[in-house]
């Protein structure tokens, strides 16, 4: 049998990298996936990836409370559960730092990195609860566990937020067999490197995370035993393309 046999999953940012690949990794192993994101043809370009019946796509703002309710009603009545929950979908922008950032570049930070997956987890909370449990698993960012210019201020406190309310949702809800797993990485190449401020070399990004690898842990954690949650995981590019230039200069004392 699949791992993920019979189980249904509800994944948020899947129309592109880690969500994409998380999608396509669960329902290899048997769960029914439910796609969202806000344009509704690079969820359907997963769904085709997927094949068959496994995939369903629910496009949606997911920092709307109306649209949030409404996408999570299409889930229960499609496929399901859902039986997890991956908050995948996260947003940044060039112009990152305090001098530059705008009301309007704070809000679609704190509502594209914080807000959206506040509401999610709030939405499936009751359902898994009456269930019986459910799993939550919620890609932040080493930005949300450490302070540095890369990220930029908007990014770095929405995902410190998120790290906390994914160690909340465990304390108030493990007496519900819900787990909730944040999993921080960093470096990834995917699409959101393309908002840099500052490009990052090609030989660089073949040395980054790739979205499978993110996916790969993200099945392993949803895999564990019920009595088992992996309250997080930090994970980096082995090489550290931002730390080598001191690395090689300690090598070479």
């Amino acid at each position: 049998m699949k791992r993920l046999e019979g189980k249904s999953a509800w994944i948020t940012g899947a129309g592109s990298g880690i969500g994409r690949a998380i999608a396509i990794a669960f329902a290899q192993e048997g769960a029914r996936v439910a796609l969202t994101g806000r344009r509704t043809a690079p969820l359907e370009e997963t769904a085709k990836m997927i094949g068959g019946d496994a995939a369903i796509v629910v496009p949606a703002d997911l920092t709307d409370e109306k649209l949030v309710a409404a996408a999570l009603a299409k889930v229960e009545s499609t496929i399901g559960g859902p039986d997890i929950l991956v908050n995948n979908a996260g947003v940044n922008l060039p112009k990152r730092y305090m001098h530059q950032l705008t009301p309007e570049a704070i809000r679609s930070l704190v509502d594209g990195n914080l807000t959206a997956p506040f509401m999610t987890s709030i939405a499936v909370l009751p359902g898994m609860r009456k269930r019986g449990g459910g799993m939550l698993i919620q890609i932040a960012s080493m930005a949300g566990k450490g302070i540095s210019f890369l990220s930029g201020p908007g990014y770095t406190a929405a995902k410190h937020g998120f790290v906390a309310l994914s160690q909340s949702i465990n304390q108030e809800n493990g007496i519900h067999n819900i787990r909730s797993c944040c999993i921080c990485p960093g470096e990834v190449a995917t699409d959101i490197l393309k908002n840099r401020p500052e490009p990052v070399p090609q030989e660089d990004i073949e040395r980054l995370l790739q979205a499978e690898d993110l996916a790969a842990m993200a099945l392993f954690a949803a895999t564990m035993p019920e009595r088992v949650n992996i309250t997080e995981m930090l994970v980096v590019p082995t090489y550290m393309r931002l730390l080598a230039p001191q690395a090689r200069k300690v090598a070479a004392m």
